[in-house]
């Protein structure tokens, strides 16, 4: 059973204090922290065509990004570089019993708002670069080191790069840095610019997502009840 270290913080000042108004580094908040899930296995599940993964190189030399999505294949990963490379799998507690029993620890959340535990590996210099995410997420370091740089507030309205195969803020200035270890844990609010690039061999890291329903969504859910009704 896993459960969150808040050390001098409880659940509920988390919710009172940070939830959706700002960030939030926890040390230590997994302590002796077990993978639920080994690096091989990861990669075996982006070779499946049901599970949805991505691979993104960054080239430092030209600054581009290149993206690969899943179903990836073994000749791929044959012939990728030492570094500047990240693979990304998107939902791996509907795969492995061990990462749902991980998400089980943020039920102080309601359950609906759950989305899933994505799970990145990266080698040195990887990344997916500076962008926001429109739901809350607690990212995990799970294995190795990671380096997380801290923006502002941004929107669709934020300038973007060009041409590039994933959503990357061209405009990113970093307010505030942390290196995280193995049991230690940042959460993140919606739309809170970020940048993550891994500063270690084998670093892995699982992102927990917590969305917030459409209205669309909502609509739909109490038409079903009345319906059902």
């Amino acid at each position: 059973m896993y459960t969150i270290n808040w050390g001098n913080l409880t659940a509920e000042e988390f919710l009172r204090d940070y939830w959706q108004q700002k960030p939030l580094l926890i040390r230590n908040a997994f302590p002796n922290l077990e993978p639920v899930i080994t690096s091989d296995e990861l990669a075996g599940l982006s070779l499946e065509e049901d599970v949805e993964s991505r691979l993104i190189q960054f080239k430092p030399n030209n600054s581009e990004y290149q993206l690969d999505c899943g179903p990836l294949n073994e000749e791929t990963f044959a012939n990728l570089p030492e570094s500047h490379w990240t693979l990304l799998v998107q939902a791996v507690d509907h795969y492995t019993p061990e990462a749902k029993a991980l998400l089980n620890a943020f039920n102080f959340v309601p359950n609906w708002r759950i989305d899933d535990l994505m799970i990145s590996y990266a080698t040195p210099g990887g990344g997916v670069g500076p962008h926001y995410d429109n739901y809350d997420v607690f990212l995990i370091q799970a294995e190795g080191t990671r380096r997380w740089e801290l923006g502002g507030i941004e929107s669709s309205q934020s300038a973007r790069l060009p041409d590039a195969p994933v959503m990357i803020l061209s405009d990113f200035k970093s307010r505030e840095s942390f290196d995280l270890e193995p049991g230690d844990m940042l959460y993140l609010p919606p739309q809170v610019a970020h940048n993550g690039v891994a500063t270690s061999e084998d670093c892995v890291t699982y992102s927990a997502g917590f969305r917030a329903p459409s209205d669309a969504e909502i609509l739909r859910t109490v038409s079903d009840h009345i319906g059902e009704s």
